[in-house]
């Protein structure tokens, strides 16, 4: 490998330490729902977006994400050690349609309606300040 390949390689690593993500896939709540809620903690610190999804009305989608916040968190606990939660924010949170069960409901006469079942997957990416990276 070149030098400057590697010079590259080792700054994409070095930012790399202050990036990390988790994921929930096949949720089996519609993605439309879960997104209301995902839009308001965007963009938003780690500890203010916790308090955000417990006060929140719509309750179990609340959960679901800050049981994700708190997977995600406790990698970065895992990747950085002793480093404080006060720096990092949510970069990117993002909500994506998975697989659809069809059903069929019987109607009147002899028909049947199809019901569309919808299912999600949520990524979250936590990153640290970027002034805060030395």
């Amino acid at each position: 490998m070149g030098r400057r390949k590697r010079i590259n390689a080792e700054k994409r690593k070095e930012l790399k330490k202050h990036i990390v993500f988790s994921s929930l896939r096949n949720i089996r709540i519609s993605c439309r729902k879960i997104r209301i809620v995902a839009d308001l903690i965007r963009n938003m610190d780690v500890v203010k977006a916790l308090s955000v999804l417990k006060y929140n009305n719509r309750r179990n989608i609340s959960i679901i994400l800050s049981k994700i916040l708190l997977s995600t968190i406790s990698n970065w606990k895992n990747k950085n050690k002793n480093s404080d939660l006060s720096n990092l924010y949510i970069k990117e949170i993002k909500v994506d349609r998975a697989r659809i069960l069809k059903r069929i409901q019987p109607a009147p006469q002899g028909r049947g309606h199809r019901i569309k079942k919808y299912s999600t997957h949520i990524n979250i990416t936590l990153q640290k300040y970027l002034w805060d990276i030395k």
